[in-house]
């Protein structure tokens, strides 16, 4: 479980970063995170992973405060972040320094095969594609295990068709372990597909808007009217809570459904 306590960020030069937030996330659950810019969501993944530590209040992972980067937590940035001079098993095998060298190259191979890449095993991360690099990127943070995913936009700069391809990648190999995942996103419909929960943090200082429980089953169908009705719902409460008013086609729409956000 992942579990943050009342917990705010200001950095040095006094800018309030977030404020006050409060969130649990059970056991093998994944969150999506969204919000516009400057909300504060990468801010409160690095909190999640100790690259940076709260103002007020606690973030916590199977109960113990998280202090600094640990092991149990496992972190996926926009870019892939692999060492160039490495190959792609030895870029994976820097997730298992606590085994035995004898053990790394199998326990390697093993994930590179989950991710699809077992032939590309001995090649340098410049003769990759971006989807492909990515791919190593979360080969190497899953591979120690982790009690917690934490993903900062890592699709992002992939073209849309690898990004979807991506996502499904993903997914399965969350299958395997299911780990505790958080991902951030600015893209309500990445989340959407992906998540057990959406959460939506608005302002700044960043703040927890609202809280969507997502019950469609998966693989979830982008285009059915169910899905729609998912972000429709979303980008509503979320033009009201900017702008007041929203306007709306006749007949006007039932309003939100009671699992929907809240507020």
């Amino acid at each position: 479980m992942l579990r943050l306590d009342r917990v705010s960020k200001r950095f040095p030069s006094g800018t309030l970063a977030l404020d006050d937030i409060s969130l649990t996330i059970h056991p093998g659950e994944i969150v999506g995170v969204v919000g516009g810019s400057g909300c504060g969501k990468s801010t409160l993944l690095r909190l999640m992973s100790g690259l940076e530590a709260a103002t007020a209040g606690g973030v916590y992972v199977q109960e113990r405060l998280v202090s600094g980067p640990r092991p149990d937590v496992g972190m996926v940035f926009q870019e892939p972040r692999l060492m160039p001079w490495l190959n792609l098993s030895d870029n994976v095998q820097l997730g298992l320094k606590r085994l035995p060298k004898s053990e790394r190259r199998a326990v390697a191979a093993q994930m590179l095969a989950r991710v699809g890449l077992s032939r590309v095993a001995g090649s340098l991360p410049r003769e990759l594609s971006g989807g492909m690099a990515q791919r190593v990127a979360i080969a190497r943070a899953l591979v120690a295990k982790p009690a917690a995913l934490l993903l900062d936009e890592p699709f992002s700069s992939l073209d849309a068709f690898m990004r979807m391809d991506l996502q499904e990648h993903l997914l399965q190999i969350w299958q395997y372990d299911r780990p505790t995942m958080v991902l951030v996103t600015h893209d309500i419909e990445e989340a959407l597909a992906l998540s057990d929960r959406v959460v939506v943090m608005l302002g700044q200082p960043g703040r927890v808007h609202g809280t969507y429980t997502v019950d469609l089953p998966r693989p979830r169908a982008r285009t059915s009217p169910q899905f729609q009705e998912w972000k429709e719902d979303i980008l509503r409460e979320l033009h009201i809570t900017l702008h007041g008013t929203v306007q709306r086609a006749e007949p006007e729409p039932a309003p939100p459904r009671s699992q929907g956000l809240v507020l």
